[in-house]
């Protein structure tokens, strides 16, 4: 499946999702889906998602990216895995903390419209 609202590649030591528009729960699996793929076929731990085009979800669908974050940890089998999350206000922002932070833990960082802090952030961290 192409879908021009999920663009997910390897740069240099780090994976970039970027989502754009209205997210639907379709996009947010097939976003992960590539994520984990290339992360399972690069062996590359570290996650940059750019919500700066995202629109905000509904909360059925940050719960859900709760739900694929849990089973993207498992199944990579890694508490290594380091994410950050690229956003453009507050709203997204909170959003992103209940979808990314619901373990509590520190291997995830949001950060408003700063894609160079958060690339440094993310190549910073031991891998």
């Amino acid at each position: 499946m192409r879908n021009e609202q999920v663009w997910v590649e390897p740069v240099g030591s780090v994976i970039v999702a970027r989502i754009r528009g209205k997210p639907t729960a379709e996009v947010l699996r097939e976003c992960e889906r590539r994520v984990v793929e290339l992360a399972r076929d690069t062996q590359q731990v570290r996650v940059l998602y750019d919500a700066l085009e995202l629109e905000p979800p509904e909360m059925e669908l940050v719960l859900l990216q709760q739900q694929l974050e849990a089973q993207k940890r498992d199944s990579l089998g890694s508490e290594l895995l380091r994410t950050a999350i690229l956003v453009s206000n507050t709203r997204i922002a909170y959003l992103a903390r209940i979808a990314f932070g619901h373990a509590g833990e520190a291997n995830y960082r949001v950060f408003y419209n700063d894609f160079a802090a958060a690339f440094r952030w993310l190549e910073s961290r031991g891998a």
